[in-house]
């Protein structure tokens, strides 16, 4: 056992004529799955950091259209029309309006 041990720290499986070729395809194969396993984690963490910084833009658009609304809503309000239009020299009619009614000749 503590041959064998020895035997893997000093690498002479490596070396070694009858399983080298064998042990270094398997460490080949081995190292290429880690750098793909590591390849696809920066990769996933880079989609989450997009993920994050969209979802910031989102609220940003969204709390600027909510302002934007109820900006228009403030501007909408007969009061804010009254307003505007007394700077333009307009004002409400004293007499109250009154219903035509057209009548048809069949």
């Amino acid at each position: 056992m503590r041959k064998g041990l020895l035997d893997i720290l000093k690498g002479k499986f490596l070396v070694g004529a009858d399983a080298a070729p064998k042990n270094w395809l398997f460490l080949l194969f081995a190292s290429f799955l880690a750098a793909m396993m590591i390849s696809s984690s920066h990769q996933a963490d880079k989609k989450v950091h997009e993920i994050s910084q969209l979802n910031e833009e989102v609220r940003a658009l969204r709390s600027e259209f909510v302002k934007n609304r109820r900006d228009l809503q403030q501007l909408k309000l007969e009061s804010s029309l009254k307003n505007e239009v007394v700077a333009k020299g307009l004002r409400p009619s004293t007499n109250p309006p009154q219903k035509i009614i057209v009548k048809t000749e069949n």
